[in-house]
């Protein structure tokens, strides 16, 4: 399996003019509804995501497909992971496809918009500003017998700390993970006032970078809560990075959908097709099932359906998948990109 790296500075760099390029007006001009999609997509439908272009010349069929999954921690463990379910889509599509690792959520979306990526698995905020910006199909889940699975935002606190309520943790360091991230920002500044804590009012959120990152720095005392995917932390006590009695769950939100798989919405209607019979046919490896919590298939979903929840969370807490949010976001994940690059720069003592 070919494993593809991002440039990163190169993508996030070309990021803000991609979102900012004007369109030719007649194509948009020609749409009876385009409802939150960036302005190149048409929702003529009414499924809330981009239609196939109508016109066969603008379709796409490439010789090589480009694969990538959501961004973690560490990228090699999920390219070593993964390898059998892209070892399938090669032979059952029956065209080269190749993993491609990337650094931020932002740089897999750009990915998708300017047409370099073909099929991916987004976590659950990014799915949404991908169906808008980027023009993604979302098609799949992972799951089992039973259907897709979800998740719940936890708010995770050290065992042996002393905070009893979430109105305890007024003042303190709260760590959420990614402005985009449903779990880790948007559902607690929805799902966490009421249990008598406010975000930006009664503490101010200390952006991580990721759910693990967040698990780690409460490990580590960095933070005193988190807001984390309950799905990351069982992995993590799976893998026996963290042990749960070290831990302690404050909170526990309703289900959530946990990621979305999606094509590009441009793909020719035969090869969009054969991408989700394939991904259908697939049943996960005894490794793949244990990574992600017992899931041993793709089952089908709609995002007009299953992401209804997440994008009532995201309107109620003022952030909706939009394209001003999602430019906040590529301008976040950029500054945060070039602090990490300055801190491993830096001369060491």
């Amino acid at each position: 399996m070919k494993i593809v790296n991002l440039a990163k500075a190169a993508i996030v760099g070309s990021l803000a003019a991609a979102i900012l390029s004007p369109l030719g007006a007649s194509a948009q001009d020609a749409c009876p509804n385009r409802g939150q999609l960036d302005d190149q997509y048409c929702d003529a439908n009414n499924d809330l995501v981009a239609d196939t272009p109508t016109d066969a010349a603008k379709q796409k069929d490439p010789s090589t497909l480009v694969f990538a999954y959501t961004p973690v921690e560490d990228p090699a463990i999920y390219a070593n992971l993964l390898k059998p379910f892209v070892t399938h889509l090669n032979t059952c599509i029956g065209r080269k496809v190749v993993y491609f690792s990337v650094q931020s959520n932002t740089s897999q979306i750009e990915a998708m918009r300017s047409g370099r990526l073909h099929i991916a698995g987004f976590s659950t905020g990014p799915t949404a500003f991908a169906v808008n910006m980027a023009g993604a199909v979302p098609f799949a889940a992972g799951g089992s017998e039973a259907g897709p699975r979800g998740y719940k935002l936890i708010a995770l606190v050290k065992a042996n700390s002393p905070y009893k309520t979430m109105a305890d943790l007024k003042g303190k360091k709260v760590a959420h993970t990614s402005p985009s991230s449903n779990s880790g920002n948007l559902a607690p500044r929805v799902l966490f006032p009421p249990l008598g804590l406010t975000p930006d009012t009664d503490y101010k959120p200390l952006m991580s970078g990721g759910h693990d990152k967040s698990i780690l720095g409460i490990n580590h005392g960095d933070y005193d809560m988190a807001a984390i995917a309950d799905d990351v932390f069982e992995r993590m006590v799976a893998r026996g990075t963290i042990k749960r009695d070290d831990f302690r769950v404050l909170y526990t939100s309703e289900v959530f959908p946990t990621n979305g798989y999606v094509h590009a919405h441009d793909l020719k209607p035969e090869l969009a097709a054969k991408i989700r019979e394939c991904f259908f046919s697939y049943k996960f490896t005894d490794e793949e099932k244990k990574e992600f919590n017992g899931e041993d298939r793709y089952v089908p979903i709609t995002y007009k359906e299953k992401w209804g929840v997440v994008r009532e969370v995201a309107e109620k807490s003022g952030t909706p998948f939009n394209k001003r949010s999602y430019e906040a976001e590529a301008k976040r994940e950029a500054e945060a990109l070039e602090r990490k690059k300055a801190q491993q720069q830096a001369p060491k003592n």
